[in-house]
This record gives C-alpha cells, structure tokens and sequence, in this order.
C-alpha cells in the first residue's frame, strides 16, 4: 500500500468555534496520537483527507514541521446530515508494526439462480501489518445454494493478515427469498380489486 502524503499544521485553537473556522478554511482538525506519546492536534488539508479517508485502512504519511509520522485512520466523525468530517483520529503506526483493524467484505461470485445472500458481518477484524493493511476481504459465494453459509473461519485471508474475529462468526448466508404474509395479502387485495372492476366494467 502506498502511503497518502498529507501536510499538516499544528492546531494552538480548540473547541467548536475553532473547528468551524478550520473547515471555512477547507482544512479538517485531526489528532495523532499513539507509542506513549502526547497527543499532536493539527489540521489537514480538507480535499485530500477526504479522498484518502474514502479508502479502507489508507495509510498516512503526515508531515508536520519537517518531521513524518505514519498513521492509520482510528475514527472519522462526519456531521450527520450534510456528511462533511467534522474530525479525523490517527493512530501512529511503525513500519513492522502489527495492528488490528476491521477490514470490509466484499462478496464475489454469484450463487445458484433463484436465491438471495444475505451478508450478517460487513467487516471483519484482522491483525496485519500497519503498513500493508488489506483493503478488503474477498468472500466468494460461486455457486453456492440455499441453506450455504460462510463463517470467518472459511474465508481466505489476504497474506500476512490473521484473524482476530471469533471464526465461528457467519459471514454470508444463503437463501430462497420468500414472501411475507403482508405481501400475500397485498397481493390478494389487488387481485380481488382488479376482480371487482371487471365485474363492474361489466
């Protein structure tokens, strides 16, 4: 994985007030923290943070007064209703360094014609290293049929990574879809109505 190369600046402003003339200035507050060291509070340049926060487990390259720090993305806090970050968590990370993050699944394949999966775990928790982290996991459900189901202990996982989710965990089922009783009804409903107007167009 390449590292996403971010300038910051040191944050010497705090609280909400403070925030929002950061983001007025297309930048986004964020803290480092991590190895025992104090916390660092900067600001990121907006567009490119949030390019690179839109890949799973990026890996950051911050610089900050000619000096780098790798880091990996902890918590991002969006605002809920425009979605815009509000703050970015980074936790420093060592080249060699084993960290356990939660990677996405991604469903490939398809199962047999007439049924439907459902995925149960959207993520899985690994442990790799911080500096090759795994965009996804891959779960391939090719030809599998109803009833089938994948646990994290069947998955194949990207080299170098090991699990840290319990493996009798489902990831993916498979199933017929069925019709709930009120679509039947639904169903019925419009079959008597449609009856009911021909009787009456007659």
């Amino acid at each position: 994985m390449s590292e996403v190369k971010l300038v910051a600046t040191a944050r010497t402003e705090f609280g909400k007030g403070a925030a929002r003339r950061l983001r007025r200035a297309q930048q986004i507050p964020a803290v480092l923290y991590g190895h025992g060291s104090d916390p660092l509070h900067v600001a990121l340049p907006g567009h490119e943070t949030m390019l690179a926060v839109k890949q799973a487990n990026a890996l950051f390259e911050i610089e900050l007064d000619g000096k780098t720090t790798l880091a990996i993305t902890k918590d991002v806090q969006r605002e809920p209703v425009k979605n815009v970050i509000e703050h970015i968590d980074l936790l420093i990370v060592r080249r060699g360094e084993k960290v356990q993050v939660e990677i996405p699944v991604t469903i490939i394949g398809e199962s047999i014609s007439g049924t439907i999966h459902i995925v149960e775990s959207q993520t899985l928790e690994l442990e790799a290293d911080a500096t090759a982290l795994p965009q996804h996991v891959e779960v391939s459900i090719e030809g599998l049929g109803e009833g089938a189901s994948i646990t994290a202990g069947e998955v194949t996982l990207p080299a170098g990574a090991t699990l840290v989710t319990d493996p009798e965990t489902v990831v993916v089922t498979v199933s017929i879809p069925h019709a709930s009783a009120a679509d039947i009804a639904a169903d019925a409903a419009d079959a008597a109505a449609g009856a009911a107007a021909g009787v009456t167009a007659e």
